[in-house]
This record gives C-alpha cells, structure tokens and sequence, in this order.
C-alpha cells in the first residue's frame, strides 16, 4: 500500500505521525511510504532521515495527497486541506469528528474511508501523559504574579505553603499531572468518581502532599485553590458540568483553570479551545488555558510514542485493508467513522444528530440504517 505522512498545519503542531524507524519497518514489508517535505523537522527528523529509511520525498501536500492511498496524521484535517481529500483514501488520524460537523460532512461526501486515532487506543493514547505533564507545567506558571497568579511558589518555604493544586480525573492525563505537580513540590488534591482510582492515587504519592477526594467533592475543595487541572473527557452529548460559570465566582480572582481535556462547554462549562499562539482568555476574572493540542509543545517525544503506538495498526491495515483490519481488531473498529459515504462513529451520530450504521453491523456486511439511528 502507499502510505502518506503528511505535515502538520495546525498552528504550532510539530508531531510528526511515523518516525523514520517505523517507516522502515513498514517499507520493510512491502509498503511505499512518501513523506511531506519538512513534515518530521519540528520532531527532529530531516527529509534526509526518512530517505535513509527508504521513503519518498515529496515537495507539498498535493503531491503527497495525490502519491498516497493511507494517509496518516496526528491531527485533524483542516478545511484548507479538504480539496486535497479522494474517495480512494483511507485517513488514520485524530478527527475528533463529533464536534466538527464541517469535517465530517466533507469526509462524507468525498467517499472516503476514516479512523479516529483518539478511539483506538486499548491503553490509552501516549500523548495522555504528556499533555497532563506538560499542561500541569504551564498551570504552575500562570499561577505566578507576573502572569496574574496568587505567588505562591510551587513547593513550601519559609513557613509559606506551596502553591495548592485540584486535579480533577485520575486517568493517565491525570497521572502525568499529578506527576509534575508533586514532583515541583506542590500540594494537590486528586478527584475522582472510582474509588480504586483514588486508592491506587494515594498509594502512588503516598510520600508526597496528596489527598485523594470523590469528585463529588470538588466544591470543598475550590475556595483555596491556586490552579484546577481538568483531566476528564466529558461526553459531548451531556449538558451538565463538573465545572459551571456559576461555581467561577467560588474562585479566587487569581485562581488559573487548566482544561487539559478541552470539551468546549463539557466538564468546564466556560472551556474553549485555543491555541499555543493565543493560549490564555478570562471569564468572569478567571483565566482559562485551553490548549487543544498540548503535546505538540514537546514534539520530538510526543511523536516518538504516537508513531509506536499506531504502527501496528498502519501495518495491518496495509496487509489487509481497512474493513479486514477493523474485524481483527476490535480497538481499530472502534475508530471507524466513515466507509464508503456512511457514518460509522455512533457517537458522531448522535451528537450531530444524524443517521449512523452502528461498526457491528456495517463489519458484517449490513449497511441498512436501523431505525434508531435514522
């Protein structure tokens, strides 16, 4: 098969989706592998890198579009680049399709085959630590005074205490921030709706200043905090919030939210996303940092663990095909969005509030709409 690695336009996204070592080996099994010139230089990979491994150059998008049948990102499509998109193609990358109805009424009128790479990942995806690691990080600087923030430092000194810290999900997004917040030296609070979550938390920074709490807490443990670090990935068809405009004002005006999991209007009901351009807005005299795309402030390691973790699924996919693929393996099924002009993502469906063929029933050959997604 041919497979295209594309350059990342999204603004400031220096992921790159496969490194020259998982190139070769995909080369390695017969596949053709060309490269977007410039798409692996904010990874640390050269064009030279990738020709060493056997891929092809070419000079822009158009020809690396036009070259390939698999196209494999990190990010979502962009609307500059949807005239670049063939009925022939099979796209694997971050789509995040529910919330962008644009994308997917082009993904569906052009015919094409989609995976959402955010819905295939068993263990989680790689970059979840990196985003609470890295998100965390920019957390303890806005809460510094000359970004607006308390002044309180990170770690206790002098009788002060150290900066205090509301973690609110204690997945992997939450793990990495936890990971940097403690490790700066900062008194935080973790929050969780599953006790074996809490439990296996306080274990993990048993030597550390943590206190593990039932989300249903949060409010008790807001009127003193210097930073909120939302880790939960809200579902885009709940109109409730962990977070609403109403509890800001239970905030310190030098309070900073951190919404690692950027849902605009889901567990923080006042989250946008933004950019690394533009990454800070105020509501209410609360600042908000919504970054949507916070590993590709750390691309070079960032990209490493994507590239590992969807190269399996790229080579079977090239064995295979796509549909043959996704009935083998059930986490690639899970991202399937698309075949053909027909909405796979039932999450997709009903949040757009449009027909679906559930994945199930479109693998096994039935593409007839049931009535409960019409």
């Amino acid at each position: 098969m041919n497979i295209g690695i594309a350059r990342e336009i999204k603004p400031q996204e220096g992921r790159v989706s496969l490194t020259p070592h998982d190139v070769s080996l995909l080369i390695a099994a017969g596949n053709r592998v060309c490269v977007e010139s410039g798409a692996g230089l904010k990874s640390g990979v050269s064009d030279d890198d990738y020709r060493s491994a056997g891929a092809d150059i070419r000079k822009d998008a158009k020809a690396l579009f036009g070259d390939s049948e698999l196209i494999v990102k990190v990010k979502e499509i962009l609307p500059e680049e949807y005239n670049l998109l063939a009925s022939h193609h099979i796209l694997y990358t971050n789509i995040h399709s529910a919330s962008n109805r644009s994308l997917t009424d082009t993904m569906l009128a052009v015919g094409l085959s989609a995976i959402s790479a955010e819905n295939t990942h068993e263990n989680g995806s790689p970059n979840c630590p990196l985003a609470g690691e890295v998100g965390a990080f920019e957390g303890v600087r806005l809460c510094m005074a000359p970004h607006g923030g308390r002044g309180r430092h990170f770690m206790p000194h002098f009788g002060s205490p150290a900066l205090k810290a509301v973690v609110i999900g204690l997945g992997l997004v939450g793990q990495g921030a936890i990971r940097t917040l403690t490790q700066l030296g900062a008194s935080v609070v973790g929050l969780d709706v599953v006790p074996r979550a809490r439990h296996l938390a306080e274990l993990t920074w048993s030597n550390s200043d943590f206190v593990a709490d039932d989300v249903t807490n949060l409010t008790d443990h807001l009127e003193d905090a210097d930073l909120v670090v939302n880790c939960v990935l809200w579902p885009k068809h709940r109109n409730d919030h962990l977070i609403s405009r109403s509890m800001l004002r239970d905030l310190k005006p030098t309070t900073v939210i951190v919404d690692i999991s950027c849902d605009a209007g889901g567990a923080v009901e006042t989250c946008r996303p933004t950019s690394w351009f533009d990454p800070v807005y105020e509501i209410d005299g609360i600042r908000h940092f919504c970054v949507d795309n916070i590993p590709g402030a750390v691309p070079v390691t960032a990209s490493a663990g994507y590239s590992r973790a969807i190269c399996p699924f790229v080579s079977l996919i090239c064995d295979v095909g796509v549909l043959e693929a996704c009935k083998r393996e059930p986490w690639l099924a899970n991202g399937l969005t698309c075949h053909n002009g027909n909405l796979i993502l039932a999450e997709t469906g009903r949040v757009q509030n449009r027909p679906f063929i559930p994945v199930e029933n479109y693998l096994a050959g039935d593409n007839i709409l049931p009535d409960a997604t019409r």
